[in-house]
């Protein structure tokens, strides 16, 4: 009876953080995925400890200190989780056929964000934007944890040089060098456009309505002059607004083809892509997550992995 009682209080003591955990992984591993897999080794090593845990730290830094080491020791000999345009210059023939899809890079994955508690997504000063998960792909893992426990989770250096095994001056060296790191791999305006509400969701709307009407001028019209699409998992990505209505109109030509349902990933308006197929059923094409600037589309991300809508709770299939 007593474990049971004592299994009972660290559910209940503890489900509240498994959304925050969640994100934190995320911004760690780049995956959905492999976030989830941590998050429930993360529960299990807890539980595991549970007995030796005395109140010498709050229940929700005594969690993340777990979360992090476990994903420090999961991210080992791992390669960085990139997006197309972290791996090479823009391609300048949008008419022509793409190359074959590259299947032995582990690419970065979008965040649904009702996976994520949503006041998390405001707190977190757009910590979990694409640009931002992007970037922080290519810090050295113990990098990426300094920058993330001391400037999106609020950490004091000390408790991250107790956390880490190393001293408070290490950690401000280590987190000096990856706040460098970042201005040099993204864009500033990458890391620090806020979601605007309103205002994202008129433009995704117009997005939408452009793309199932293939209205191309209209299309057009949204996207700003240095836009750039990229579609994972094909390397090739695009660069400026003449470009990118070049390669989409290249591929869209009817109405009625394909639907969109609005979501959001990321913090950041999304919509997921379904086309009809010879047998008149929408199937899953692609998850396209926008990066809006002052009412305009600076990013496409288009994810091209039909299984990556089933992550969002959409519908495997329209009619």
């Amino acid at each position: 009876m007593v474990a049971t009682t004592d299994r009972e209080d660290f559910v209940r003591l503890t489900d509240p953080y498994r959304r925050e955990l969640l994100a934190h992984c995320y911004r760690m591993l780049g995956s959905v995925d492999e976030a989830e897999d941590l998050v429930q080794e993360t529960y299990l090593r807890a539980w595991r400890s549970y007995d030796g845990y005395e109140g010498r730290a709050s229940l929700r830094t005594w969690l993340h200190r777990i979360a992090t080491n476990t994903c420090l020791t999961a991210l080992e000999g791992r390669a960085r989780r990139p997006l197309p345009t972290g791996l090479g210059e823009p391609s300048q023939a949008p008419e022509e056929p793409l190359s074959a899809p590259v299947a032995d890079v582990p690419w970065l994955q979008p965040l649904p964000d009702a996976l994520v508690d949503p006041a998390s997504v405001v707190a977190a000063r757009g910590s979990l934007r694409l640009a931002l998960v992007a970037a922080l792909q290519h810090l050295p893992a113990r990098q990426r944890a300094v920058l993330i426990l001391r400037d999106v989770l609020a950490w004091r250096a000390p408790e991250v040089a107790a956390l880490l095994g190393t001293s408070t001056g290490a950690v401000k060296s280590s987190l000096q060098r990856a706040r460098a790191r970042l201005e040099e791999v993204a864009p500033e305006e990458d890391l620090v456009t806020e979601p605007s509400g309103a205002a994202d969701r008129e433009v995704l709307d117009r997005y939408v309505a452009a793309f199932e009407n293939a209205d191309m001028d209209a299309l057009l019209a949204l996207l700003r002059d240095g836009v750039e699409l990229e579609m994972p998992p094909f390397q090739e990505w695009f660069r400026g607004a003449k470009e990118v209505h070049r390669f989409l109109v290249a591929r869209l030509h009817d109405k009625g083809t394909l639907r969109m349902l609005p979501t959001r990933a990321n913090g950041q308006p999304a919509a997921a892509m379904y086309v009809r197929g010879e047998d008149g059923v929408l199937r899953p094409h692609s998850v396209q997550v926008l990066t809006v600037e002052e009412g305009a589309v600076g990013r496409i991300t288009a994810f091209l992995d039909g299984a990556a809508i089933g992550r969002f709770g959409l519908p495997g299939e329209l009619r």
